[in-house]
């Protein structure tokens, strides 16, 4: 999915001279971002060293030429993580039927019980596992609930995120939402880089959406973390919610949920929202996800 070389170059190419002290004395430059020859001078490696690295001619990379080329390219703590993990790759699994991945009946009654909590519990890379009504609503009320059940068939939300208008609409900040998924995905995309259903969900999106390409493009990384957003619902209007992130066991998957602070609007609109799951009121309903212009 993504190899050590990819990574650097895309790091290197992020950063100019004068970021890390060097003189460009205005010259023309060929290439976007450090050339090689400077960065290695960076790192305190040779340029040939670096170039059979960049190019994946070299797989045996010590620590301490990882650590150099982390503090030359002014890596984040996250990143830096990311760049041993691409520099040790774990070993193929042997080739075995892919293991459908289930929420633990424990966790499947947790989020049963959150009645005025939208709750949902999504797979490594973004199936939606289970969701109780109100996750449902909340989130993608005009797709089958039942879906979540039937492996094969699950909505998978990083896919809406993307393809639906729907989903499209629901996060204010369209754009920043999908920066966020994109660089999540990137960084699962070293742990799991043999993964055949991470590759089919990227190849996917690869195609149908130039948006998602050219973030996949980029590189960036970033960890999947709580925050408040502000949301455009199309039954009870604008809400500005918390977003938790649980994780329930040590398999990726998200147990995620959405609160508002307690009397505010969004907090009105989100207790009307629920009292429409429990009277049954019906929700927007679509005979077909239509497509997200992106």
């Amino acid at each position: 999915m993504e190899g050590l070389g990819e990574f650097l170059q895309s790091r290197r190419a992020g950063l100019r001279p004068e970021d890390v002290g060097l003189a460009s004395y205005g010259e023309r430059r060929r290439v976007a971002g450090l050339r090689r020859e400077e960065l290695a001078q960076l790192a305190g490696v040779s340029v040939s060293y670096y170039i059979r690295l960049e190019q994946g001619q070299s797989q045996n990379a010590s620590d301490e030429v990882l650590a150099a080329l982390a503090r030359a390219l002014r890596l984040t703590e996250l990143e830096r993580r990311h760049l041993f993990t691409l520099a040790r790759p774990a070993a193929p699994a042997a080739a075995r039927a892919p293991e459908v991945e289930r929420a633990r009946p424990g966790v499947r009654q947790l989020i049963d019980a959150m009645s005025d909590v939208p709750a949902v519990l999504l797979g490594r890379f973004g199936d939606v596992l289970a969701w109780n009504r109100l996750g449902h609503a909340f989130l993608a009320g005009h797709v089958d609930p039942s879906l979540a059940g039937r492996p094969g068939e699950r909505p998978n939300k990083v896919r809406m995120l993307f393809l639906d208008a729907h989903m499209r609409e629901l996060y204010a900040d369209w754009p920043g939402k999908t920066r966020e998924s994109v660089a999540y995905l990137r960084m699962l995309a070293a742990r799991h880089a043999d993964d055949p259903a991470l590759a089919a969900l990227v190849g996917d999106l690869c195609v149908r959406s130039p948006r998602f390409a050219q973030l996949w493009a980029d590189h960036a990384i970033d960890e999947c973390m709580a925050h408040v957003r502000e949301y455009r619902h199309p039954v009870v209007g604008r809400m500005t919610l918390v977003q938790e992130v649980m994780r329930p066991d040590a398999s990726d998957q998200l147990f995620l949920t959405w609160t508002a602070e307690p009397g505010s609007p969004s907090h009105a609109a989100l207790q009307l929202l629920a009292a429409a799951v429990r009277d049954g009121s019906p929700l927007p309903r679509f005979s077909d996800s239509a497509p997200a212009r992106s």
